[in-house]
């Protein structure tokens, strides 16, 4: 299974990908962000290739220096048996980014739209409506599943993701896309109910270190 996750800069999808690279058996995992020199897959190269999940990244996505490139090793993996995960931009630029792999999506695939209201971008419903269709129009594929990744790291609270739903199930009603879960740690997530994606937290900024 092909799964891509997408949603605007600052949504979490590269930790809900590391995370579902986590829970599947040696898949491959595609850093796609051409433009996000922070938060990158490759950045948990090691614990990743350590559990057996092989990861493909632009020869400089682990450094501040971006080269607007992605490696050939994209299209062996698309070919191969293993599930594979593709972590996108989250624009248009990202998403135009996967147009040229798009017959490998013809038997089939996941896209994850990963939603962060608490980013000054998608703070309502009607942001991620907008932000959703153009990331739709320039990928030419269509948004599978919604997940609700709202947080603000480490200071993310129950309060605050129980808060969020009410956004979120607006959401799947303005996009008529269903809502898979929501997403969090362990902790936040204990008395929240309905589907849930537990969570790891894997990546931090070059100046949390």
């Amino acid at each position: 299974m092909i799964y891509i996750i997408t949603g605007h800069y600052g949504s979490g999808k590269t930790e809900i990908a590391i995370n579902l690279a986590q829970k599947l058996k040696n898949p491959v995992i595609v850093d796609m962000d051409i433009v996000n020199p922070y938060f990158r897959t490759a950045d948990a190269k090691d614990k990743l290739e350590a559990l057996g999940v092989k990861v493909i990244a632009p020869e400089f996505a682990n450094t501040n220096v971006d080269i607007p490139s992605l490696p050939p090793e994209i299209f062996s993996a698309l070919q191969g048996e293993k599930d594979v995960i593709l972590d996108v931009g989250g624009d248009e630029d990202g998403a135009i980014a996967l147009g040229q792999f798009n017959k490998y999506f013809k038997n089939g695939y996941e896209m994850y739209f990963v939603m962060n209201f608490l980013r000054p971008m998608t703070k309502e419903p009607e942001d991620v409506y907008e932000i959703l269709k153009e990331i739709e129009f320039a990928s030419r594929l269509k948004v599978t599943k919604l997940i609700n990744n709202t947080n603000v790291k480490e200071a993310t609270t129950a309060e605050i993701v129980e808060k969020s739903m009410e956004k979120a199930r607006k959401a799947e009603q303005l996009t008529n896309i269903p809502l898979m879960c929501v997403s969090g740690t362990q902790e936040v997530l204990k008395n929240i109910d309905g589907p849930k994606m537990e969570l790891e937290l894997n990546l931090t900024l070059p100046w949390e270190l």
